[in-house]
């Protein structure tokens, strides 16, 4: 069975890109699940898959938090990985479902959850915001605080890959330098900028739309808001970039890891010299086996056959 993807909110799950991606599992807070029903579920999920990998966004609340550690906790398992990212609630639904389609390929649990740190720098996570007087995950200017107060003024934000902010008409957020879609989630803000203006300089290969996650609001400090995340969308690409990797055992509770850090027990990987990012893949040609790896590694399925050329112009 494929290693188990679980989220904390069901807007986190979104629909999937085709049939052989699987679903998420949703694991509820505190406030509507007791302890008992929550370590059925998880136990539930280790039987039936192995190993479970847990995504949550930093903003989640602490209650909910402290009951996902309880769980692991009592359960003894160190075949959960609990995932705390700093992306916002769109770029870690993005990457829910990107790791949700690498968990039917040949790839073990550890490598799965280890290549969210991955994917992560390649996700382009904003949002058109109405104000930044509130915003306090991304660095923001006392000029820029400033002109927040002036009615109709509006910001581009990105918080990830690097943080950058931008005053809607006097500058443009810096994009990808690689073929993505965007997904957009639109708040109490009505703007067509980022499929009008941000898609185009971006130059996207798609848009597509959906529900803005309940916690983006908290996450970006206001309701006036549009979400929007650029992300790599070929499952192809995707595993050429995590089997790029060199692959490594960590020393401490023995699962398979890409990276400088265990996906598992957070251990980091002691040799620095192994510590590897791939290089090279988002500039690859179609060329040559890289389209067919992906497809034996899906059992045959033609999932995504764009190949690994994602540059623009490519």
């Amino acid at each position: 069975m494929p290693t188990a993807i679980a989220v904390t909110s069901p807007d986190l799950v979104l629909p999937p890109t085709d049939r052989q991606t699987p679903t998420a599992a949703l694991l509820p807070s505190p406030d509507t699940q007791s302890l008992e029903a929550s370590l059925a579920d998880m136990q539930g999920l280790l039987e039936h898959h192995g190993y479970v990998v847990v995504l949550y966004p930093a903003n989640i609340a602490t209650a909910h938090e402290r009951r996902l550690h309880t769980v692991r906790s009592v359960l003894e398992s160190d075949r959960i990985a609990l995932l705390k990212l700093d992306l916002p609630p769109l770029g870690v639904a993005v990457l829910v479902r990107q790791l949700r389609q690498l968990s039917v390929c040949d790839f073990s649990a550890g490598v799965v959850a280890s290549a969210a740190r991955l994917l992560s720098h390649y996700i382009y996570a904003g949002a058109l915001l109405g104000s930044v007087t509130k915003l306090d995950r991304v660095p923001v200017s006392l000029k820029s605080h400033a002109k927040s107060w002036v009615p109709g003024a509006q910001f581009g934000v990105l918080a990830s890959p690097v943080p950058q902010l931008v005053k809607i008409g006097a500058g443009e957020l810096t994009g990808p330098e690689f073929a993505t879609q965007l997904l957009v989630a639109k708040g109490q803000s009505q703007s067509d900028w980022p499929t009008t203006t941000l898609a185009p300089h971006w130059q996207v290969g798609g848009v597509e739309e959906c529900v803005l996650p309940a916690d983006s609001a908290d996450w970006w400090g206001t309701q006036k808001l549009i979400e929007f995340a650029a992300f790599l969308p070929d499952i192809t690409v995707l595993y050429q970039l995590v089997a790029s990797v060199r692959r490594e055992i960590c020393s401490w509770c023995g699962v398979e890891l890409i990276g400088d850090r265990c996906g598992f027990c957070s251990a980091p990987l002691a040799p620095p010299e192994n510590q590897t990012r791939a290089v090279g893949v988002l500039t690859q040609g179609s060329q040559g086996t890289q389209g067919g790896q992906g497809r034996r590694a899906l059992g045959g399925g033609a999932r995504g056959s764009q190949g690994a050329a994602v540059r623009h112009g490519s």
